[in-house]
């Protein structure tokens, strides 16, 4: 319900992004001229000099750039998705030229191909230069632009990792090309697809024909995602399309959730320490984000190793917690439990009293790790 409130503000009150938005003019070799972009960076770019950032770049950004700008600075306020570059292309006069493509080829041709090479050749590599860009670029469009920003996925090596498509207006042979695409790809892609109820017919048509021959393909490298959405139209579909492919696309990056803890912390058989290394390798691998493991993680692994009673786990989640937060208590108090529950009373006393001298962090203090101490004494009479 927040999130819908949110996106309604965004479509409502622009204004509010524009404060966060600037604009810059790309002259073009490609087309001969010059394009008017819009570009939102992260709230703290200027701060974090050393971070590097995904690049989201979103076609038809007349109209589309605000309510997409708005649900990534959101999501990523709260951490269920990383900080972006949105980079927005103004097309209101030429998205049609923009998205060319030729009647017996269905391919870019004439303006189209010029736009392609754009895109592809110099506004992406402008926004490298110029910005501390991550190795993961998503694209979004809508109806034509969202056909067309799918010729990208017919390259030998696609400059695009995520493709989110909004009832797009599928060219001939479209699905064909995509389904051996998705069939043979060795490389991860992401590829969300929506329509709605009360969608423009014979794009409704195309797309629900398209999911039913997407939908069984069977190669891990793709996470497709498709939606319908009731009661929504060709352009309304647009406000709940976009945190259901945020959502999708960056569900690893998201701190652990209940559903998270309940479905796959309580249910692995590997290590909970290692559950949580690797799902902090994957987001560097997919995302190319290093990033320090979230407190909140730490404690809900914790959690699970109680609820597990799997006490040998707390030994990886206490080296774990030594890199993440030095110089704090974390790490000592799971080396404590450790010891505390494998049988090793006076361990677990010297362990939890070498607290003195370290930071506190969450409900970790001197105070509760001497307390600790001393019930292991007394019920030990140690």
């Amino acid at each position: 319900m927040i999130k819908k409130l949110l996106l309604a503000v965004v479509f409502i009150c622009p204004w509010i992004i524009s404060a966060q938005t600037t604009y810059e003019t790309i002259s073009s070799e490609k087309l001969g001229t010059s394009r008017e972009i819009k570009i939102q960076l992260p709230r703290n770019y200027e701060k974090n000099t050393e971070k590097l950032y995904p690049v989201m770049l979103v076609l038809d950004g007349d109209y589309l750039f605000e309510p997409v700008a708005g649900m990534v600075d959101y999501y990523s306020y709260w951490e269920d998705a990383p900080e972006m570059i949105v980079v927005g292309v103004n097309q209101n006069r030429s998205r049609e030229a923009d998205s060319h493509y030729d009647e017996n080829r269905y391919l870019p041709s004439e303006e189209g191909a010029d736009f392609f090479e754009f895109l592809g050749m110099e506004l992406m590599q402008s926004i490298a230069n110029k910005y501390r860009v991550a190795p993961f670029h998503v694209i979004v469009g809508h109806d034509l632009t969202a056909n067309f920003m799918n010729f990208y996925l017919l390259k030998d090596n696609p400059i695009f990792d995520a493709y989110i498509n909004l009832s797009p207006d599928y060219s001939p042979k479209m699905n064909v090309r995509l389904g051996e695409v998705f069939e043979r790809t060795e490389k991860k892609l992401w590829y969300y697809l929506a329509t709605a109820s009360d969608d423009i017919p014979q794009l409704q048509e195309s797309i629900n024909a398209f999911d039913a021959q997407i939908k069984d393909l069977n190669n891990t490298q793709l996470n497709y995602k498709f939606d319908n959405f009731e009661n929504a139209t060709h352009y309304s579909l647009v406000g709940k399309a976009i945190p259901s492919a945020i959502d999708n696309i960056f569900e690893i990056y998201r701190p652990i959730s209940q559903k998270e803890y309940q479905t796959k912390l309580l249910q692995t058989s590997i290590s909970l320490s290692e559950y949580l290394e690797d799902k902090y390798n994957t987001i560097d691998e997919l995302f190319g984000l290093q990033k320090q493991i979230r407190l909140n993680d730490f404690l809900a692994i914790n959690q699970a190793i109680e609820k597990t009673r799997r006490w040998e786990d707390f030994l990886g989640l206490s080296d774990l917690a030594a890199k993440h937060y030095p110089n704090t208590m974390l790490a000592t108090y799971f080396e404590a439990r450790w010891a505390e529950e494998t049988g090793s009373p006076e361990k677990a006393i010297k362990t939890y009293k070498k607290a003195y001298g370290q930071e506190a962090i969450s409900f970790l203090d001197i105070d509760f790790m001497l307390e600790r101490a001393n019930e292991i004494k007394k019920e030990h009479g140690l």
